[in-house]
């Protein structure tokens, strides 16, 4: 891995533990080597992400549709940014240069980003480990949700398995380093 595409908010939440969670990852990221790949915003859980990794030195790309440059304060101190046309190609080019994803607390958006980045894992479209950071139990309800979704028979138990979760920055980065992707795209050839 070399680059781990961060999902978050572009608000800051209503607890300063989110914003040091969010800047502690960045950090530890960054002392492991690895670059980060984000949103492009300045401002919220994005903005501190940047922020962070860029005062310790490292790399950050940013990738942001064009019409929300302005709203979401284009991060113009990134070592790349890159102006889309649109969300999905926004998604397309962050999935495309990441090796990895972790989301961080956020709003529809970051489920947004999330979800679609374990479905085309699931799908078989790539095998990058897709994690959550749970800082503060934020994740808590989401993860009740996803196993009742495996229990009433919806998701799988393997494909339930394929989202990575810790509440601490350098055990989660250990998960994804270790990660093997199962055969999630199997099943859609069992069904042909």
């Amino acid at each position: 891995m070399r680059r781990i595409a961060i999902y978050c908010g572009s608000s800051r939440g209503n607890t300063p533990v989110f914003e040091t969670s969010a800047a502690d990852l960045a950090r530890s990221l960054v002392s492991q080597g690895f670059g980060i790949v984000y949103g492009g915003g300045n401002v919220g859980i994005m903005g501190i992400v940047a922020d962070a990794a860029l005062a310790a030195g490292g790399e950050v790309i940013g990738v942001i549709p064009e019409s929300l440059l302005a709203k979401e304060l284009g991060h113009q101190g990134c070592t790349e940014l890159h102006i889309t046309q649109s969300m999905h190609e926004r998604k397309q080019l962050m999935v495309d240069l990441s090796d990895a994803f972790i989301a961080l607390p956020g709003g529809f958006g970051t489920l947004d980003e999330l979800f679609e980045t374990l479905t085309w894992l699931q799908l078989g479209f790539h095998g990058k480990p897709v994690g959550l950071l749970n800082v503060a139990g934020f994740f808590d309800p989401l993860l009740t949700f996803l196993d009742h979704m495996t229990a009433t028979g919806f998701l799988k138990a393997e494909h339930r398995a394929s989202l990575l979760m810790e509440t601490d920055p350098v055990a989660l980065l250990q998960s994804m380093k270790t990660f093997q992707p199962h055969t999630c795209g199997k099943w859609i050839k069992e069904l042909v």
